[in-house]
C-alpha cells in the first residue's frame, strides 16, 4: 500500500432549499397567526427515534429557531399497548444529544384526554359523530376504496341521544373491547378515504404508562393530533408527506370545533430515506426478535441510539440534514453521502492511534536485544493544537496480516520477500523471510531495519512504495472490534421481491481481536479515533476495550457520484 494521507474532505456545497422557511417567512410577512411561530415535535413513545427522524426533529426545532420562536416536545401518547416510559426517556435523551432543547417540559396527549373527550361529545351533539357496533373488520371492507365506493354504517342514523349514551357508557368501561367505536359522519362516498367515517375512539381496557387506568377508551391519533396542536397554541403543524392525504380530515376536525386560538396549519415535507436501510419501527423491532440485531443500539441500525453508539457525531447528522433540504417530493438519499458528512467531521477531530486488527508478528532481527524506541507521533494532522504522543517501539511489533504476503500478486507493494517498506513513523525494515506452522500458515515475518532511517526517512534518498502501520508486541493492548457492512446488500431493501428481509446480509458484523498501542486504553467512553489507515472506531458507551468502526477511510461518496454520471 502506497502511503495514505487522511481521508480528503468531501466537498460541501451550500445548504438546499427550505420551502418550509419561505413559507413561514411569508406568514409573517403577511401577520398569519400575529407573526407568532410555534411547532412541535410530536413522537409516538412507541419505539426509539431512528434517522428519518432527526430530520422532522432538524426541521421542527430549526424552524422555531429561524424565526424565534418555540418548539415543544409532544408525545402522542395514544396507544397504550405499544407504548412505555423506556421510550419517552430515550427520545428525550436522543432530541438533547442532537443539540435541541424543547420548549418547557415535555407535554402529552394524554394530557387533553379530558378535552378530547368533551370536543367529541360536541361532535355528537352537532350530529357529526356516532357510536358504531360493527367491527373493525367490517367497518374496514365498508369503508370500500379507490374508485369502490363506500357503505353507510347501519348505526350511522342513531339520535344524538342513543350516541351520547353510548359514549359515555363506552367511557364508563361497562363494554368490552372491540365492541363499539366512535367514527366521524364524514362522507362514505369522499374520494379522500380518510373522510370515509373515520374512527375517533375505541375501547381498550388497558393499562396506560401515564394515565394509569383512568381511562379504557383511546382516542385514534387522527382524532388526538390536530387538537392537540390547537391546545397547545400551534400555528405550523410540520409533517411528512404520509400525512398528506390526512390533512383534510385535520382541517375537517378544527373547522368543527369551537377552539381556544387561531387553527393550525398543516404542512408535509419529503421524509429522509436512505439507501441500504430500513427505518420501519415494525421492521426494525421485528430484527431485534429474531435475533438478528442485538438490540435498539446495535450499530448496524439507523435509530439515534446505534448511530451514537457507533461513533456518529450529532453534529454531522444535523449538517447532512440541513444539506439536504426540506423537499415537497420523496426521494432515497446515498446512504455514503451521510457518511461523507461524518467522515469530514472525525478527520477534522479525532485522535489518530494505531492498532492492528489481524495480528502477526514482525520480528526485527537485526535489533539491539532488549532496546526500545520511543516515537514522537502526531495526534492530529488536521489540528496541531492535537499535540503528539510517545509510541514505543521495539525488535518485535504487530503488524497487519494482510501487509505481507509470501508470494506478492502484481502491485503489490507491502512486505514481501525482499521488499522495502516505511514502518510509520519509525523505519525502513526489508523482509529476510517468514516462518510458518505446521499447516503453513505464517507466524512470523523476518526483517532487519536500516538504523539511518530513523522518523520514516532515508538520508539517502531512496524511496519505498508502501508505509504500514504497526504495534509493539510488548506494550500492545488487547482489544475487541466490531466491523460492520451493510445490514441490507440492496440498495432499496425489497425492491425486488417485496419483502424487505430477502436482502438482508446476515454476515454484516465481524468480531476480531486486535493489538492496539497503550495510548487507546485511555480512550474516553464514546469517543472517536482513527484507527491509521484502518478508519474511524468510537470506544462502546459501556467502556471496556470495545471499539466500534464508524467509517471507513475511503470516500465512497465520491465513488458513488461518480457511477452517477
Amino acid at each position: 500500500m502506497t502511503d495514505t494521507p487522511d481521508a480528503p474532505a468531501t466537498p460541501v456545497a451550500p445548504a438546499a432549499a427550505n420551502f418550509i422557511r419561505d413559507l413561514v417567512k411569508t406568514d409573517n410577512e403577511q401577520g398569519t397567526f400575529g407573526g407568532r411561530v410555534q411547532t412541535r415535535f410530536p413522537p409516538e413513545p412507541n419505539g426509539y427515534l431512528h434517522i428519518g427522524h432527526a430530520k422532522a426533529i432538524c426541521v421542527d426545532f430549526g424552524i422555531a429557531k429561524d424565526f424565534g420562536g418555540i418548539c415543544k416536545l409532544r408525545f402522542d401518547d395514544t396507544n397504550p399497548v405499544t407504548e412505555d416510559t423506556e421510550y419517552v426517556d430515550a427520545i428525550v435523551d436522543d432530541i438533547r444529544w442532537l443539540g435541541f432543547e424543547p420548549h418547557g417540559e415535555p407535554v402529552y396527549a394524554s394530557d387533553y384526554f379530558e378535552q378530547l373527550y368533551l370536543w367529541a361529545e360536541h361532535l355528537i351533539m352537532q350530529g357529526l359523530a356516532y357510536i358504531d357496533d360493527q367491527n373493525a373488520e367490517t367497518i374496514r371492507e365498508q369503508r370500500g376504496g379507490y374508485g369502490k365506493p363506500g357503505i353507510e354504517s347501519p348505526f350511522r342514523t342513531r339520535t344524538v341521544d342513543e350516541n351520547l349514551a353510548l359514549f359515555r357508557a363506552m367511557r364508563a368501561g361497562g363494554l368490552p373491547d372491540g365492541s363499539h367505536v366512535l367514527r366521524a359522519k364524514g362522507d362514505m362516498q369522499h374520494e379522500n378515504m380518510q373522510l370515509r367515517d373515520p374512527v375517533m375512539y375505541r375501547i381498550r381496557h388497558e393499562h396506560h404508562h401515564r394515565t394509569g387506568d383512568q381511562w379504557c377508551i383511546y382516542p385514534t391519533y387522527d382524532w388526538a393530533h390536530g387538537q392537540s396542536d390547537a391546545i397547545e397554541g400551534v400555528t405550523h403543524s410540520l409533517c411528512s408527506l404520509e400525512f398528506d392525504s390526512h390533512r383534510p380530515l385535520y382541517d375537517w376536525y378544527l373547522e368543527h370545533l369551537p377552539l381556544p386560538g387561531d387553527q393550525p396549519r398543516q404542512t408535509e415535507f419529503a421524509r429522509l430515506e436512505l439507501t441500504h436501510t430500513v427505518t420501519s419501527k415494525r421492521k426494525l423491532r421485528q430484527l431485534i426478535e429474531d435475533g438478528v440485531v442485538e438490540g435498539w443500539d446495535d450499530p448496524r441500525l439507523p435509530t439515534l441510539k446505534a448511530l451514537r453508539r457507533r461513533g456518529y457525531p450529532a453534529s454531522a447528522i444535523t449538517d447532512f440534514c440541513s444539506f439536504i433540504g426540506v423537499a415537497k417530493t420523496n426521494s432515497r438519499h446515498a446512504i455514503e453521502l451521510l457518511e461523507s458528512f461524518i467522515r469530514n467531521e472525525l478527520n477534522r477531530t479525532a485522535q489518530r492511534r494505531m492498532a492492528v486488527l489481524r495480528p502477526i508478528k514482525l520480528v526485527i532481527t537485526n535489533w539491539p536485544e532488549g532496546h526500545i524506541e520511543h516515537m514522537t507521533l502526531q495526534n492530529n494532522p488536521e489540528n496541531e493544537a492535537d499535540g503528539t504522543r510517545q509510541v514505543a517501539f521495539s525488535g518485535e511489533l504487530f503488524i497487519e496480516g494482510d501487509d505481507f504476503k509470501a508470494e506478492a500478486p502484481p502491485k503489490y507493494y507491502r512486505l514481501t520477500p525482499g521488499a522495502e517498506v516505511r514502518l510509520r513513523g519509525a523505519y525502513f525494515v526489508q523482509c529476510t523471510g517468514f516462518n510458518t506452522d505446521d499447516a503453513g500458515n505464517v507466524t512470523e515475518v523476518l526483517c532487519t531495519y536500516d538504523p539511518a532511517t530513523t522518523g520514516g526517512q532515508a538520508p539517502d534518498g531512496r524511496k519505498v512504495k508502501a508505509t504500514i502501520h504497526w504495534v509493539s508486541a510488548h506494550e500492545a493492548v488487547d482489544a475487541e472490534v466490531r466491523l460492520y457492512e451493510r445490514l441490507f446488500t440492496a440498495e432499496i431493501p425489497g425492491e425486488a421481491t417485496g419483502e424487505p428481509f430477502d436482502d438482508l446480509n446476515r454476515n454484516s458484523k465481524e468480531v476480531v481481536a486486535a493489538k492496539v498501542e497503550p495510548a487507546l486504553a485511555h480512550t474516553r467512553p464514546g469517543e472517536v479515533v482513527q484507527f491509521e489507515r484502518l478508519g474511524y472506531f468510537a470506544l462502546d458507551p459501556e467502556g471496556g476495550a470495545l471499539f466500534h468502526r464508524t467509517v471507513g477511510l475511503k470516500d465512497e461518496w465520491a465513488n458513488v457520484q461518480k457511477r452517477a454520471k
